[in-house]
């Protein structure tokens, strides 16, 4: 029988594959939200009569309040129980879930949203928490293996599934399946999953620093959004209001004694390039999968499931291949596949000037997104393994969250602005001559973006960061990495434990 205790189950055991069952379904929930939602856009629009402005918020409550919440969410589950935090969160998500598929509205389907991003931030790192917690040391890099390439498996079925139900019973009901798979997940948990919490944790929550993060975020992607249709004098306010409001969230972080982002970490020269990178190339990914599939549908008039199929050529490489281009980078260094990665990503986006009017799936959509993917695959292994040696290996939880946010706040801002950028705006999405102008325009900033992205790499991160003289924290992509986000794990680093961190040296400078 498994051990019914903190740290020792088997994954052999039937216990040990219902918290694995538990863990996968609670987390696919989320990413499937995270890729199904782009496809819908165009129907979505036509169905509730919504502007572009209207639709970006649709994508972008969500991932603000995730991106706000998601290091308290993490913070909430070592306090007062990973279960219970990750059950209320998939109870939030579900019922949220339900609110987006009956919602009469725009305006309606937006709030819902923003509530399924507060459930995805509770849901999301406990999943993986749960898992590091519960299993025998033996038995934890296996088990997130398997989490991470079920995950991955629900990645690549979210564009097909989703274009499939827009096509077939409607666009709510990308919403409503979530309702099934909570409840099979609250099942499941409530029964078989053992409670875990971080008995060292003490202190207070940082609140304030959530709210501010939240506020700041929020106020400057709406004035990006609202940019589209002018600089009014309320974009003025608000974008000022959003950098004051970023202001007071540095200062309080500084004057806490337990912040939700510590400050130190940025002392390391390494981890802020490498998350500066991070926010280059995310951006630009946001804003190619956003705008992709508007293209596609609106322009090349492929339906919601052929557009929905776009991207599964990179979801497959990255499935495939991930785990070779981690060894890659350990063995050479990531300072090449930095730098070389993102230049591939962005001939790839380069490629995607050909699709138009008259595009082939097989001669234009299917070379341009697998160029993308071999760039994708090659750059983000060594990106989040780099983001972790440039801490201390007790500080690599926080370091993950951190390089999370900030891959969640870089799509968010990039859904916000690019559409201001290239001239599109209000109705404009559903005339193709204007989302063809306008998405040139896009491929080609978020080529710059990547470009960008590389250069810094190739200037910043030192060679032999990933030396195997260096204890570095294993990421998620030793198996397999997310095609829109980094991984959640913060890896196994040397003998550290959910119940104390061990002790170990700066890897990082």
């Amino acid at each position: 029988m498994a051990k019914d205790s903190a740290g020792g189950l088997r994954l052999g055991t039937a216990q040990g594959r219902w918290v694995l069952l538990a863990t996968v379904l609670g987390s696919s929930m989320a990413m499937l939200d995270g890729t199904v939602v782009n496809v819908a856009l165009p129907r979505i629009g036509i169905d509730l009569n919504a502007s572009l402005a209207a639709l970006q918020w649709t994508l972008n409550a969500y991932l603000l309040t995730l991106a706000g919440l998601i290091l308290l969410g993490g913070a909430l589950g070592d306090r007062y129980g990973r279960r219970r935090i990750f059950l209320l969160g998939v109870c939030w998500f579900a019922v949220a879930s339900a609110a987006c598929a009956a919602a009469p509205s725009i305006g309606f389907l937006i709030a819902a949203r923003a509530l399924q991003g507060i459930g995805g931030a509770l849901l999301t790192p406990g999943s993986l928490a749960m898992l590091q917690a519960s299993f025998h040391p033996e038995d934890r890099s296996p088990a997130v293996g398997l989490w991470s390439g079920l995950g991955g498996v629900a990645a690549a079925v979210g564009p097909f599934l989703g274009g499939w139900l827009v096509d077939g019973p409607g666009w709510r009901w990308i919403f409503l399946l979530n309702v099934p798979l909570a409840a099979v997940v609250v099942a499941v948990a409530a029964r078989h999953v053992p409670e875990t919490r971080d008995e060292s944790a003490t202190g207070s929550f940082d609140v304030l620093g959530a709210t501010l993060a939240a506020l700041a975020l929020g106020a400057i992607t709406y004035a990006l959004t609202a940019a589209g249709e002018g600089l009014s004098p309320a974009v003025w306010v608000t974008a000022v209001a959003g950098v004051l409001l970023g202001a007071a969230f540095i200062t309080t972080e500084r004057r806490r004694s337990e912040p939700m982002l510590p400050p130190e970490l940025f002392a390391s020269r390494l981890f802020t390039s490498v998350n500066l990178v991070t926010l280059c190339v995310y951006s630009a990914f946001s804003g190619v999968f956003f705008l992709l599939v508007v293209q596609l549908q609106t322009v090349s008039g492929f339906s919601p499931l052929t557009s929905g199929l776009a991207l599964l050529p990179i979801t497959i490489l990255m499935l495939a291949l991930s785990s070779r281009a981690g060894r890659l980078g350990k063995r050479i260094g990531p300072r090449l596949p930095l730098f070389v990665g993102p230049l591939i990503c962005a001939a790839g986006v380069l490629l995607m000037l050909r699709i138009g009017p008259d595009a082939s799936y097989w001669t234009d959509v299917l070379p341009a997104s697998t160029v993308l993917g071999c760039g994708m695959t090659l750059l983000v292994a060594p990106l989040t393994a780099t983001v972790l040696a440039a801490v201390e290996v007790r500080r690599a939880g926080i370091a993950s969250g951190v390089n999370n946010a900030a891959a969640r706040a870089a799509g968010l801002l990039a859904v916000a602005a690019l559409p201001a950028l290239s001239g599109l705006s209000g109705e404009a999405y559903r005339v193709p001559e204007a989302v063809d102008s306008a998405f040139h325009t896009s491929m080609l900033i978020c080529a710059g973006l990547l470009t960008t992205g590389g250069l810094l790499a190739l200037a910043t991160v030192r060679g032999n960061v990933l030396a195997p003289d260096h204890p570095v924290a294993e990421p998620t992509c030793e198996w397999n990495c997310a095609t829109t986000t980094p991984p959640f794990d913060p890896g196994r680093p040397g003998g550290e434990t959910p119940q104390g961190p061990a002790t170990g040296t700066a890897t990082g400078p």
